[in-house]
């Protein structure tokens, strides 16, 4: 069936969830996903029966928000995101504008919902008082409502009943996880930092995330984890550990979007971690996975030294 997609956002791992499903055990009480963002990797997970059960947190509360409505409310906001839509025409720089203030006094979710399909390239930026600050791309409209009321609605049936969602520190999600479990993590890799990055809500400090890692791998908790990437010649995120034992996979993502945009052709290639607990849940190497799964999709793999 087709993904939707409800949520645009940049950095958003639909494309490349065909690589990322593969690795999941057989058998999962609750796939996690702290790093909620677009949900890509837990909607195809529901798509194709890769789990039945879900648990979706970000530490954006409005993010948050939003989803529950696409949940448990999908009519409203899907009417909500229309009657937008439908305001604009004509004075569409002016709508964007005051959608945005209005968002930033209010956190309604529909106010979201348009601005994340309005903005440029999908990507989301937060000025130093958290708020969305993103220009319009000024040369679309945004979503079709008739698509993006298709794509709820399909969302909304996927997870109803199925679904939790929060919005905590990470941290605090990582600890209701247990081994029957698997968790997908998507931190932000340039924001693993102390400080913070205006492309997320909230930077993520990475000597704390390598405690949280290794908080998993003590209790038997199989975890995915995209963390790192490179294009062309420069790579993003601070190298993980080796002492960590991560089975690394290089996944050819397709051009970067950036270089084509200054006229390049360069190739963005993104990094999955698998952990050795879900390593030996696969009941075979690595690569046979990558050889079954991808045979008309050049994957590269590396492994980290233990």
């Amino acid at each position: 069936m087709k993904t939707p997609h409800p949520i645009p956002y940049q950095g958003s791992k639909r494309h490349i969830a065909k690589y990322i499903l593969p690795f999941f055990p057989q058998e999962i009480n609750t796939l996690i996903e702290p790093f909620t963002g677009s949900a890509a990797i837990s909607i195809a997970a529901a798509c194709y029966g890769k789990a039945s059960r879900f648990h979706l947190n970000d530490l954006n509360q409005p993010l948050a928000a939003l989803w529950h409505e696409i949940v448990n409310d999908p009519k409203g906001i899907a009417d909500g995101y229309k009657s937008l839509w439908e305001k604009q025409q004509g004075k569409e720089r002016e709508f964007y504008d005051f959608v945005r203030d209005q968002f930033n006094r209010t956190k309604r979710p529909d106010y979201l919902l348009y601005l994340l399909a309005r903005c440029v390239k999908a990507s989301v930026r937060y000025n130093s008082k958290g708020e969305f600050n993103q220009s319009p791309d000024n040369r679309r409209l945004g979503r079709n409502p008739e698509q993006m009321a298709e794509d709820i609605f399909t969302v909304s049936n996927l997870f109803r009943g199925r679904v939790v969602i929060t919005s905590k520190d990470y941290k605090e999600i990582l600890r209701t996880a247990t081994p029957r479990d698997l968790v997908y993590m998507d931190p932000p890799y340039q924001g693993v930092c102390s400080s913070g990055d205006p492309r997320y809500y909230s930077g993520v400090d990475f000597d704390e995330f390598v405690q949280s890692l290794k908080y998993l791998i003590r209790h038997h908790i199989p975890f995915i984890l995209s963390y790192d990437g490179r294009t062309g010649d420069k790579s993003f995120g601070r190298e993980l550990p080796p002492e960590l034992g991560l089975h690394r996979v290089e996944v050819k993502a397709g051009r970067s979007t950036q270089s084509t945009l200054l006229g390049g052709d360069d190739i963005t290639y993104e990094s999955l971690y698998l952990s050795k607990e879900l390593v030996g849940d696969l009941g075979c190497a690595p690569q046979e996975v990558i050889e079954r799964s991808s045979h008309q999709h050049p994957v590269q793999l590396e492994l980290s030294h233990n």
